[in-house]
């Protein structure tokens, strides 16, 4: 299927012109697409927007908490070698210059890596997981490692250990989990971009929740290694980004076989080649009536059918597509047996030896895991095999499907945490197949909503295409207002 798409500006071209001259509270919300440019140009330096990065971290960052450390000293000396490498002509890619940060659970040499657990003992890796040292060959400057939920077990990032990272769309509010202080980061205009880890929706959920792009890979596309896992069978590494091009380029330099790397798969993954046009027509887009089962909250419902009707804009043509074999709640409880059984395997040496490290609430899910019987197990695994299934056959009949991202905006510290915030995700970890999250609009407190594009395993292409059309056409500013016009 090809689907003709030009990968938007997020900023207006006559604005474009006068980026140079942009203050440092702008420059720090341009895309990487722009930014690359302009270190082209030398009209910015990789110096001074790690600088920018660090001060944001450093200033607006500490009220959301959602940075654990930042990672000064070796950002900036990075910074400069990609200055020298522009100076001379020879930068690396369009991601060399730009400061990326990374969620707590993957490796930087040398760095403590918390995966969000309390205590002192937290090991310092000696080399660093497999995709820093893909963006590092690209050039990226590595600026921070982020705050996320406990183990990422869990959709809120209301860390026992570290505080909760906040939202910056709202003070108060949950940036979603469990890659919360990685969707809050590239919100708030800290970094270029994040990566976080999605076990049943944990890039997507924060990026919905944050008005971010998050991007989930077909399984094994993206290399996990170095990366402390909590479910073998379901984690994938993705980026959150401010544009759908950004996490196409991401893509771009994250994907490919890992030969050390137990799930690593041989897959096509994503070539780049874009045609101009940002046109749908023909496309056959699936909406999954299953999904009904746990409908979502009004103003996400609304929210959706005007996205629904921006795809049909485009020359979409949308196809209702039923799971009848899939009970939806059964399915996520499946998942999280499956989760529990393999994290209390993951953290066992931590319960053992320490636990003192973990939250009663983690404590107690890892000891469940701990007593799940093969039985309970076995028929877990066929539920979520059966589940895989049906949604894959969706395929037959549709070239994508769409869903909200999540049935709620982000909720409120101190609410009680919606059970089904992974409900629309978890079927793509289940089956291994891509999906992304795209801002479709705000509810009426003005928190962000996420609309999901998911396709097949291995169309990351056409998949990213429709995103970027979407994107392109609904022109949203996903900028917090706080953020508008404050100071670097």
């Amino acid at each position: 299927m090809a689907v003709p798409v030009d990968f938007p500006a997020a900023i207006p071209a006559p604005l474009a012109a006068k980026v140079p001259d942009m203050s440092p509270s702008h420059l720090a919300f341009l895309p990487i697409t722009r930014l690359s440019g302009m270190l082209d140009a030398r009209s910015v330096t990789a110096t001074e927007l790690t600088r920018l990065a660090i001060a944001r971290a450093e200033g607006p960052g500490k009220a959301l908490n959602c940075c654990l450390a930042v990672l000064s000293a070796s950002a900036l000396a990075e910074a400069e070698a990609a200055d020298r490498r522009a100076g001379a002509g020879r930068r690396l890619g369009p991601l060399d210059g730009i400061p990326v940060a990374l969620k707590d659970n993957i490796d930087v040499a040398g760095a403590p890596t918390t995966a969000g657990l309390g205590g002192s003992g937290h090991r310092v890796p000696d080399e660093d997981a497999e995709v820093v040292r893909r963006l590092r060959a690209a050039g990226a400057v590595i600026l921070a490692k982020l705050n996320m939920q406990e183990a990422a077990l869990g959709a809120t990032n209301d860390n026992p250990h570290h505080g909760q990272a906040i939202n910056p769309h709202r003070a108060g509010c949950s940036p979603g989990g469990s890659s919360g202080g990685s969707a809050a980061a590239v919100a708030a205009g800290i970094c270029a971009a994040a990566l976080g880890t999605d076990t049943g929706g944990s890039v997507r959920i924060p990026a919905s929740y944050c008005g971010v792009v998050g991007l989930k890979a077909s399984f094994g596309l993206i290399s996990t290694r170095g990366v402390v896992p909590l479910s073998y069978q379901f984690d994938h590494v993705g980026p959150l980004t401010r544009t759908v091009g950004d996490a196409a380029l991401l893509l771009s330099v994250l994907q490919g076989f890992d030969p050390r790397c137990t799930e690593s798969r041989r897959r096509s993954g994503w070539s780049g080649d874009l045609v101009p046009g940002g046109r749908l027509d023909g496309v056959r887009v699936g909406v999954i009536r299953t999904f009904d089962q746990e409908p979502p909250e009004p103003a996400v419902a609304e929210a959706f059918r005007a996205a629904l009707a921006r795809l049909e804009g485009l020359g979409a043509v949308l196809h209702p597509v039923d799971m009848p074999d899939y009970d939806m709640v059964a399915g996520r409880r499946a998942g999280f047996l499956r989760v529990e059984v393999e994290a209390a395997h993951i953290f066992a040496a931590v319960l053992r030896d320490a636990p003192e490290r973990l939250s009663p609430e983690l404590r107690g899910y890892l000891e469940f895991g701990t007593r799940a019987t093969a039985q309970q197990l076995m028929r877990a695994d066929r539920r979520i095999a059966e589940a895989a299934f049906a949604f894959e056959r969706c395929f037959d009949e549709v070239d994508l499907l769409v869903s909200p991202t999540v049935p709620q905006a982000g909720l409120v510290f101190g609410n009680t945490p919606p059970e089904n915030a992974g409900t629309y995700t978890i079927p793509a970890n289940f089956a291994g197949t891509p999906a992304i999250s795209v801002p479709m609009g705000r509810d009426p407190d003005g928190l962000p909503l996420g609309l999901q594009i998911m396709a097949a395993a291995d169309r990351e292409g056409p998949m990213l295409m429709a995103a970027a059309a979407f994107e392109a056409s609904a022109g949203l500013d996903m900028t917090p207002p706080e953020a508008r016009g404050a100071g670097g």
